[in-house]
């Protein structure tokens, strides 16, 4: 095994937390499907994908080093939101948690000496600077359309960030 033991169980870990992303944005689209607003239930859908396909580098990273990853079941999701910009909000506060835990695993690989974890968990120092300021633009965009949620789903029709984007590595 390539990789160092401390770094396999933190990026098992890990996985759980982008599956769960993952099935949290599906919640999230599924809310904002139910309020007739198919631009950002859409968007959320792609999200999920997004979050899927990290959860997927984690797992082949490990196949392809030797490691053995686990993959989790489904924890509980949040499925009701008093409102659009809570829905956003509480994406978010799940992304700035997922930076933590990514800026962690980076730490962690640093610690232990494994360049190779290191190397390849920049890829997702990027990418979370991407997804806090995609979600953070999104609040924002939200609470200055003061209600106004057809002027949010022209915002997002005209704003796609993330269809295909940063999944190139």
């Amino acid at each position: 095994m390539i990789i160092k033991s401390k770094l396999v169980d933190a990026m098992n870990t890990q996985i759980v937390s982008e599956f769960g992303a993952s099935a949290q944005y599906i919640a999230i689209a599924v809310y904002f499907d139910d309020m007739a607003l198919p631009e950002l239930a859409g968007f959320f859908y792609r999200q999920s994908e997004e979050e899927r396909e990290h959860a997927m580098k984690f797992v082949h990273f490990m196949l392809e080093t030797g490691a053995k990853p686990i993959i989790p079941g489904i924890p509980v999701l949040r499925n009701e939101f008093e409102s659009p910009a809570d829905a956003v909000q509480f994406a978010l506060d799940q992304e700035m948690r997922v930076t933590d835990e990514i800026n962690n695993l980076v730490s962690l690989a640093v610690a232990e000496n494994d360049h190779t974890s290191n190397n390849f968990l920049q890829w997702f120092v990027t990418e979370q600077v991407e997804e806090i300021d995609t979600m953070s633009t999104l609040l924002q965009t939200i609470k200055h359309a003061n209600g106004n949620l057809l002027w949010v789903e022209d915002f997002v029709r005209r704003n796609p960030q993330h269809e295909g984007g940063g999944e190139e590595s």
